[in-house]
């Protein structure tokens, strides 16, 4: 009989132990779970705000038609409420980009009629800011300003104000297609971007190598 004591005592030891353990873990756990029904929900990812622009804008293609979500300072999230005004700048310096282009290229070949715009007073397109500031320079600047003042500015408040898509100035597409349309619409940003590359590239490579077309 004296024999079993130790063994009845042991038996009897972990069971309290056990039973112990058991009642600690499943407070702890009642616990855990019911202060986890007041924790604050997690937030969401910065993704979140990124991947609601990309769906909702146009524009996250690269020119081979690949996936192409671009917006490494996260201003989309930063600074949602100012997206329709990014889309509208975007758009106003693809197009002027584009024209500036063109018209770095043509000026290398041909002149509009007067004296002051030869290629005698004017050997190279690079040429044009430094000669004509005193004159046609400050009609430029006048114009654009005058077109800003009365047509960009309420446009650019309609457009923050969701009365108007970024860049349509009422210039109605070739086709009702609204496939085409979105398509063009993608050409048009894809080509933007290119010529803002390009136009930069373009200014510095013509004052380095003092070239006109093609600027080597």
């Amino acid at each position: 009989f004296f024999s079993l004591d130790p063994i009845i005592f042991f038996l009897i030891t972990n069971n309290f132990i056990s039973f112990t353990m058991t009642k600690s873990a499943a407070a702890i756990l009642a616990l855990a779970a019911s202060a986890s029904a007041f924790a604050p929900a997690p937030l969401a990812t910065k993704s979140t705000a990124l991947n609601a622009v990309f769906d909702d804008y146009i524009g996250a293609q690269d020119f081979k038609g690949g996936k192409f979500e671009f917006d490494p300072l996260n201003l989309a999230e930063t600074y949602s409420p100012l997206v329709p005004f990014f889309r509208e700048a975007e758009l106003r310096h693809g197009r002027t980009a584009q024209l500036a282009v063109l018209g770095f290229i043509v000026t290398d070949f041909v002149r509009i009629p007067g004296d002051a715009y030869s290629f005698d007073a004017i050997p190279k397109t690079i040429d044009a800011h430094n000669v004509l500031l005193e004159g046609p320079m400050h009609q430029l600047l006048l114009w654009i300003g005058l077109f800003d003042l009365v047509i960009t500015i309420p446009a650019v408040q309609a457009t923050m104000d969701g009365e108007r898509e970024a860049g349509d100035f009422g210039i109605a597409y070739t086709t009702k297609d609204v496939k085409t349309q979105e398509r063009y619409a993608m050409n048009e940003l894809l080509h933007g971007r290119l010529a803002m590359c390009a136009i930069g590239g373009i200014a510095t490579q013509s004052v380095l190598t003092g070239n006109g077309f093609p600027y080597v």
